[in-house]
């Protein structure tokens, strides 16, 4: 790896983002409202522990509504929640 490589997996995109125009007021109101990690669904277990873990019990969906994750329904397995948290990728 060279001094200046980025790290992690070669087939994700880069998270740096261009700095905004000078005169675009909003700009830090935009940055504030991009979800976490820019994960716009989620899925959790409903009885907590590790997503992964117990993949027959039902998960709770969230989506990101510009402000905080709010639930969106549920999913049968975490089978079905992997569906549904890609289903919402463009």
């Amino acid at each position: 790896m060279g001094k200046h490589s980025r790290p992690g997996p070669l087939n994700q995109p880069s998270r740096a983002f261009p700095s905004p125009p000078a005169d675009d007021r909003l700009a830090a109101y935009d940055k504030r409202r991009r979800p976490p990690l820019d994960v716009w669904r989620r899925h959790r277990p409903l009885h907590g522990g590790g997503g992964h873990l117990r993949p027959d019990e039902p998960r709770a969906l969230e989506e990101w509504n510009g402000f905080s994750y709010e639930p969106a329904g549920t999913a049968a397995n975490l089978a079905e929640a992997r569906r549904w948290v890609t289903s919402g990728c463009t």
